[in-house]
């Protein structure tokens, strides 16, 4: 889309239309301290074309070649071109979120089809239009279980994602919601700790499955010890590990949220990501953002409609569940493209793959004298490894070698170390050579 600058005469014609003479009377209730006052010292503008060919110049010292073995939440898989393809047609890449519902059938299909495939997926009963990404989808999960038991504490284990429990931290504050960390052992968490720490003022357990390291928790006792205490178990999963780990309703989730960026999305250098956010029936009126159900007109046609929301969710926001309003309709609707594509079989291949070549890559990894696992626990696509270099300095060289090694820890935790290492289904046997090579090189004299 063209920049369309306005004139003179534009900015002129706005100011008289709201009553002002000038730009700085319109922003005069803004405080004089708060205002910018020193010298912008910008360049004279340029034309488009020589615009153009600067941000070609800028784009061209991207790496665009990298092997990446980097993930911490944020994964490198591929993007069928038919995804692409089917999101550039007008009507979908110039939809906004429905908010007259009868007009907007074809966006509302796509969104029903999206729940329709979360619910199989993670074993819950309904799933919402999506929300803004993992981290979100977690908070939000928290506002509900606070709500819904009328009880203050939210227990997350200490190795959460560490840009999740930020988010938490920031919706916690002022909410009177006390966020308690449970002690792990060996990467996982400590079953015992959080016995003695789930109590009657605890509204949810909250988990990763698999957890930031990448290893599988115990769900099952988990969920066990939160129910005891009726409170409420919250999984936020990686959605690709459903293709061979059990579904979280079948263990007895009452609230699965995750990111799901992936699943037909591209990078993009750390966004639009895509959350999702499925609860158990008993939930479903307490469930945040937009949900689309199917229904049958006086003419007994199939028609979709949004359902169980209330206008306060938009125009009242002392009385909304929730400030959630709005849905990613294209990022949902890539990931609807994306499933449709590689079906039931396709999508436990593709996590299957992941695995298989997660665990090759450790194996060999570990036979490097300098190298071993961290953690001797059951993985699925991402582990971790101790190194006799630091993780930064190994980062730092394989580059020149156009490879993204991994994830240096002590970027996110204090006092902890490792290299998080992340495979999907783009790695080559070549690539994974490389690396093991390549690391080798590095740490074997």
């Amino acid at each position: 889309m063209a920049y369309i600058a306005n004139t003179d005469d534009d900015r002129r014609a706005m100011l008289d239309e709201i009553g002002v003479k000038t730009f700085d009377e319109l922003i005069s209730n803004i405080p004089e301290d708060a205002k910018f006052k020193g010298e912008l010292n910008l360049p004279e503008g340029i034309s488009e074309f020589e615009a153009l060919s600067e941000l070609e110049k800028l784009a061209g010292k991207n790496k665009s070649n990298l092997a990446v073995f980097a993930g911490a939440g944020a994964y490198d898989h591929y993007v069928p071109a038919a995804i692409k393809q089917i999101l550039s047609r007008s009507e979908f890449y110039t939809a906004y979120t429905p908010y007259q519902a009868e007009v907007s059938q074809g966006t509302l299909q796509a969104i029903y089809e999206f729940q329709s495939m979360i619910c199989d997926l993670t074993g819950m009963d309904v799933a919402n239009a999506s929300m803004y990404d993992g981290a979100t989808a977690l908070a939000e999960a928290m506002l509900l279980a606070t709500a819904h038991t009328r009880r203050n504490k939210f227990v997350i284990p200490a190795n959460l994602h560490p840009h999740y429990r930020k988010v938490l931290d920031t919706y916690a504050y002022g909410m009177g919601i006390e966020i308690v960390k449970i002690p792990v052992v060996d990467g996982t968490i400590n079953l015992d700790e959080l016995q003695n720490l789930v109590d009657d003022n605890v509204a949810a357990v909250a988990i990763q499955q698999p957890n930031f390291y990448g290893l599988i928790e115990d769900v099952f006792d988990i969920e066990k010890i939160a129910h005891d205490k009726k409170a409420l178990f919250v999984v936020s999963v990686d959605i690709l590990s459903l293709g061979i780990l059990e579904a979280p309703g079948n263990y007895g989730a009452d609230i699965v949220t995750g990111e799901a960026h992936y699943l037909g999305n591209p990078l993009n250098y750390g966004g639009p990501y895509l959350g999702i956010f499925a609860v158990k029936q008993d939930l479903i009126r307490k469930i945040p953002g937009r949900l689309a159900g199917v229904t049958v007109d006086v003419d007994c046609n199939r028609g979709f409609v949004l359902t169980l929301q209330t206008r306060e969710q938009q125009i009242k926001r002392e009385k909304a569940t929730s400030n959630i309003c709005s849905n990613q309709g294209l990022c949902m609707l890539a990931a609807t493209i994306y499933l449709s594509l590689l079906g039931k079989k396709g999508f436990k291949e593709l996590a299957e793959i992941c695995y298989h070549k997660a665990h090759f890559l450790a194996d060999e990894l570990s036979k490097i004298k300098g190298v071993k696992l961290k953690y001797n626990k059951p993985f699925f696509r991402e582990f971790v490894i101790d190194t006799t270099k630091p993780p930064k300095v190994l980062i730092d060289s394989l580059l020149e070698f156009d490879i993204l090694a991994g994830v240096d820890l002590a970027r996110f935790y204090e006092g902890d170390s490792g290299l998080l290492i992340a495979v999907t289904e783009k790695l080559t046997r070549l690539e994974i050579d490389k690396f093991v090579y390549r690391l080798k090189t590095l740490l074997e004299p």
